[in-house]
């Protein structure tokens, strides 16, 4: 477990959080411009120092102020990523990393091959940085952050700097990073898909305040939280590829049902991540065969709670399994259909983003 308590004052901006976060996965650092993301990082880190400060990793104090402890950012176990890769122009590659290594008292090279098998980054070790477009080059800085051997990994939106081509590039070799990695990575994020494609875990804040923190599904399934977040509001789901139609779909399977999507060039078997945002869902109270609307699923009104839009409600669904999902409807369509807690409904699902 790891333990994060933060309280510090800025002129006009105040921290207040605590937290217990998990020691092995993706957490994410989601909120909006100004919510106090990179400050948390910041005193994880330990580049701010919050006068009432506890930070506890894997049972090793970091910090904790009531006892006199701080534990200087050179002295902690732990890899940076920023925007920028920050790579040495003078140097290739391969002497990057190398840096990385000496940096950790890493001598033998435990961990090179793996870094460089994980990253994708082989055919790039006797290339300058600057012959590196930004994919590769954050590909670099990643690889480099995990050969001084961390026990955290801090990497604060490693892809805001990168167009939508080279984040498509780099995300698979992320995602690497969630499933084989054994030391938790914090990843602040204010881009929602990115998020729900790379997390296992998710802390939303606001105004430097921590507003929800838990795993990544239920937390987004959430119909409770505060208004600033109901634009994003939608869920994710983990699905498995069971067929391929000859009308150029593809079916894919989960606990609660299926779902048809545009052909995807995957395996059957395979497990991918799904988005379904709110506004892509409409209700109805009974099925319709001539829609076309394919993706219909039974459901039942569990909560309605009022947006920040004017007219519009996000109601709470739970399916056969117990799935949840969201849909963003207006009052006069809730009113109209008596959409009520305990009300048997048809979500029909307009639209599937695919995360993977």
């Amino acid at each position: 477990m790891i333990e994060a308590n933060f309280h510090l004052d800025y002129s006009g901006f105040s921290l207040n959080v605590e937290l217990h976060l998990p020691e092995k996965g993706v957490t994410a650092l989601f909120g909006h411009s100004g919510s106090g993301k990179t400050t948390l990082l910041r005193c994880v880190a330990g580049l701010d120092r919050a006068p009432k400060g506890r930070l506890v990793v894997a049972g090793d104090i970091w910090q904790d102020e009531a006892q006199g402890i701080f534990l200087p950012t050179h002295k902690r176990p732990l890899g940076l990523v920023f925007q920028e890769a920050s790579l040495f122009p003078h140097l290739s590659v391969r002497k990057n990393l190398e840096y990385g290594m000496r940096r950790s008292g890493n001598k033998t090279g435990e961990g090179f091959d793996a870094s460089i098998a994980l990253l994708g980054i082989g055919p790039l070790l006797d290339r300058a940085p600057d012959s590196l477009s930004g994919g590769e080059r954050q590909r670099v800085a990643v690889a480099r952050a995990l050969l001084t051997r961390p026990r955290l990994l801090l990497m604060d939106e490693p892809l805001a700097a990168l167009d939508l081509k080279r984040k498509q590039e780099i995300l698979p070799y992320l995602e690497k990073l969630r499933e084989e990695l054994d030391i938790p990575v914090f990843y602040v994020s204010h881009a929602p898909d990115e998020v729900a494609r790379l997390a296992d875990h998710l802390v939303l804040l606001e105004n430097g305040q921590v507003v929800a923190s838990g795993p990544l599904m239920e937390t987004l399934a959430r119909a409770d939280l505060p208004p600033a977040f109901t634009d994003d509001a939608g869920i994710v789901l983990e699905a498995t590829v069971t067929a391929h139609d000859p009308d150029g779909l593809t079916r894919l399977e989960f606990p609660g049902g299926h779902l048809y999507v545009s052909y995807r060039d995957k395996p059957l078997g395979s497990r991918l991540r799904c988005r379904i945002h709110a506004s892509d869902v409409s209700l109805a109270l009974t099925a319709h065969g001539d829609s076309s609307i394919l993706n219909t699923l039974p459901a039942t009104v569990q909560t309605v709670v009022a947006t920040d839009t004017p007219g519009h409600v996000l109601a709470q669904l739970a399916l056969h399994d117990g799935t949840l999902l969201l849909a963003r409807i207006t009052e006069r369509s809730r009113l109209a259909l008596g959409i009520t807690p305990g009300v048997a409904v048809v979500a029909q699902v307009k639209s599937v983003a695919l995360l993977a």
